[in-house]
């Protein structure tokens, strides 16, 4: 490997239990392995990472998996090409609301609580009682207006009928303040990754609805984000980068390391949670089945809940958006330096498979997890406009027809 262009790095993070790489990354030496010289800047918000990014004060940062694709396609208020080469792993959410909610939504439907659906339901029935009460809507949080958080709430509340912006206020807030927030009973609930939903049930002041995990499992969470011309000007620098991350997800991901990865975020101040409550968010993937490939299907999925939800006003090629955003290519450069099998395709289905299942890789089988949704729908990325069609939350800005002719 050559020597890294520009070795002296400023890396963003948010303070969650998925920053865990980059951290264990600079604790462990991986970056000094790889010729790098790191500093780790504490962001308190996705929208100070995503503009520090943009403006060149941080080299690379974790990311909202959904953040590069928005920023690269002119979503929201910035238009900055972003890639992304590696996956910082899969899962990792909680929807967390208080207590006093929880208690209404067990009292419209305690039979509907023992499910993930029947849940919603529970919701939609005390959002039903406050609408013919006249009271205020609900305040759901999640962290960013394109997350995957923004999207599990969408998909959930409508699996009951629910709407956000119509029937819940669905707010903005940084993961940090979620807690506070809640307890301040300025939000009713949250989305937000870990450990801030157990945090809240250790104090009292939460009740955790569900993981994220059974609402689709392997879900994207983060990525590594880097500009689009940070990564064409500094290549090595790129892929040393990738392969200290990679190293350090390896890592992250031995099950006997869990106690001390929950030591090393809390005592170095990286996460300000107790190492106890830590150790709680044991459904994390950081490294196996393929979580650090930067699948494009992942990327068609986001961009289609862009579609869905009105977040993109005009049409555009979906498959050509995905691969200029998300680059197998360099992940599959990355593994290679190390060593790693990584897949061969680009793209797969969802929701088809109840347990883990192999694909073909580049040296040998990978074994991938569980991909199903509570809902049981599937998600092939080859049928774009089918799955648009079949969602009736659809609130589209243009024909379905004018997409399709772009993607044939």
């Amino acid at each position: 490997m050559s020597l890294p262009e520009k070795p002296d790095l400023v890396l963003g993070f948010t303070p969650l239990t998925d920053c865990a790489p980059l951290v264990v990354a600079l604790e462990h030496g991986h970056f000094e392995r790889f010729g790098l010289r790191v500093t780790l800047s504490c962001e308190p918000s996705w929208a100070n990472i995503r503009d520090k990014l943009a403006a060149g004060v941080l080299d690379a940062a974790q990311m909202l998996a959904p953040i590069p694709i928005a920023s690269t396609l002119g979503v929201g208020p910035l238009h900055q090409p972003m890639v992304t080469a590696l996956s910082l792993g899969l899962n990792g959410n909680t929807i967390t609301v208080s207590t006093e909610l929880a208690r209404s939504m067990t009292e419209a439907d305690p039979q509907g609580m023992a499910t993930v659906s029947g849940r919603a339901r529970a919701l939609a029935r005390v959002v039903a009682k406050r609408r013919a009460a006249g009271a205020a809507r609900l305040r759901i949080a999640s962290v960013f207006p394109v997350s995957m958080h923004a999207y599990h709430l969408r998909r959930w509340f409508a699996s009951a009928g629910l709407r956000a912006d119509r029937d819940l206020r669905l707010i903005v807030q940084s993961p940090g303040r979620m807690v506070a927030e809640l307890e301040a009973s300025a939000i009713d609930g949250f989305c937000v990754g870990e450990p801030w939903g157990s945090l809240a049930v250790a104090r009292g002041s939460g009740t955790s609805l569900l993981a994220t995990h059974e609402l689709w499992n392997g879900a994207p969470e983060k990525v590594l984000g880097v500009r689009l011309d940070f990564a064409e000007r500094y290549p090595e620098t790129h892929l040393a980068l990738v392969c200290a991350l990679l190293e350090a997800a390896r890592w992250c991901d031995v099950r006997e390391n869990r106690p001390r990865l929950a030591r090393i975020l809390a005592a170095g101040g990286f996460v300000r949670a107790p190492a106890s409550v830590l150790e709680l968010s044991d459904f994390h993937v950081f490294h196996r089945y393929a979580a650090n490939f930067p699948w494009r299907s992942h990327a068609i999925w986001i961009i289609a809940e862009m579609l869905r939800w009105g977040q993109i006003e005009k049409p555009l090629d979906v498959r050509a958006a995905a691969a200029s955003v998300y680059r197998t290519d360099l992940a599959r450069d990355a593994a290679s330096r190390l060593g790693l099998s990584v897949p061969l395709c680009d793209e797969k289905t969802e929701g088809t498979h109840a347990g883990p299942w192999e694909t073909a890789g580049t040296s040998a089988p990978i074994e991938l997890g569980p991909d199903l949704f509570f809902d049981s729908s599937e998600f092939d990325p080859s049928d774009l406009i089918g799955y648009l069609a079949r969602c009736e939350a659809t609130d589209l800005r243009f024909p379905l027809e004018e997409l399709e002719a772009l993607q044939t």
